[in-house]
């Protein structure tokens, strides 16, 4: 009975967000009014746009509304978008964090594996994934994505650090977000279906970005990692200003070491997992739960009375899949969505099954 109040709730609100798409190129506004199905960009987003990570982050969950309703009203606006995505034209292969939903244009020449892009990189190889690798144009995509962040974004530090820099109109700022971190995971488990020469590249640079992802946990006081750091004026890995020392129980290191313990079961990663767990006890938890502080370079740390919905969905999820066996939701039958929640693989053959068992029944 309960899962199908679940699951009339989530086709009733698949079909109030289908709104957001009424626009001259069918690239969504970012935030709807469920009632009146009124739809407008937020107010900080550059010019009126739509934001990469929001617009490019829907492709697993409205294919598997199609899946749910059997309507393929949900396919067909996530296809569109990537339509219009292959179709213009990107600075060096590079995919913008703006765009106009009214004239399909890139808004400002920002891209990030951070913050405002980030999953929609995500979502290109969990597509082809989640397709039971048949979605051929997703693969392309991420691909041909993922060369231009090579030779564009990532960089190697002085130290030997490997990271992604942001880019701004062709200028690099050396920084790396923290949400940048899930970019290990996506590169290890895109790695097994790149070009055969190139898979063991892949994993490698995995290994890397998730290096140094926990080189900025392990540099600070508390061996929580900041919500930036940066790899200039002689810094690797540290947060180098107020306002990017904090960490607010953020999941994306961690789902690094999940993925990357599964693709090689190298004991590393469950070890800087613990290491994280240890330090979450110590500096996070409080009488009620968990809370983020505000400084993570001192041991004398401030509270700032928050426990993020993310810590439980995801942060908390994947250290428990990390110390579990790899048959809890193995990756070949499951994709874990942009919050961490799995959803099936869709496999032809299940489809062809349920179809016959259909008609059977009809019979």
């Amino acid at each position: 009975m309960r899962q199908w109040v679940f699951r009339s709730k989530v086709l009733e609100l698949g079909e109030k967000l289908l709104p957001a798409f009424s626009t001259p190129t069918g690239i969504p506004r970012g935030v709807i009014n469920l009632g009146s199905g009124t739809s407008w960009s937020w107010g900080w987003a550059s010019a009126g746009s739509s934001i990469l990570a929001e617009f490019g982050t829907l492709h697993l969950e409205f294919v598997h509304l199609t899946e749910l309703s059997k309507n393929p009203i949900y396919t067909e606006k996530v296809m569109n978008i990537r339509k219009l995505l292959n179709k213009i034209e990107k600075p060096h292969g590079l995919y913008p964090n703006f765009l106009s939903p009214v004239s399909g244009n890139w808004v400002q020449h920002h891209v990030s594996i951070g913050g405002l892009g980030d999953s929609f990189y995500e979502y290109l190889i969990k597509s082809f994934l989640m397709s039971d690798k048949t979605d051929g144009d997703a693969k392309k995509m991420y691909y041909e994505a993922m060369e231009a962040i090579e030779a564009n974004l990532v960089q190697k530090s002085p130290g030997g650090l490997t990271y992604m820099a942001e880019w701004r109109g062709g200028i690099l700022d050396h920084k790396m977000g923290h949400l940048a971190c899930f970019s290990g995971g996506m590169i290890g488990i895109g790695a097994d279906d790149g070009a055969p020469e190139k898979r063991q590249h892949y994993l490698d640079l995995a290994a890397e970005i998730t290096h140094t992802c926990h080189e900025s946990y392990s540099r600070s006081a508390t061996k929580l990692g900041p919500e930036a750091f940066r790899f200039d004026d002689g810094g690797e890995a540290t947060a180098t200003r107020l306002n990017d020392r904090y960490y607010i129980l953020r999941p994306e290191v961690i789902e690094s070491y999940m993925y990357m313990w599964r693709l090689t079961h190298d004991p590393k990663y469950r070890e800087w997992g613990w290491e994280a767990v240890q330090a979450l006890e110590q500096h996070c938890r409080v009488e009620f739960g968990f809370s983020g502080i505000r400084d993570v370079y001192t041991t004398a740390v401030s509270h700032d009375n928050m426990q993020q919905s993310f810590f439980l969905s995801e942060t908390l999820k994947y250290l428990y899949l990390l110390f579990s066996d790899d048959d809890l939701l193995p990756l070949e039958d499951w994709v874990f969505n942009t919050e961490a929640h799995p959803l099936p693989v869709i496999r032809k053959s299940c489809l062809q099954d349920e179809v016959t068992q259909e008609k059977t029944v009809s019979e």
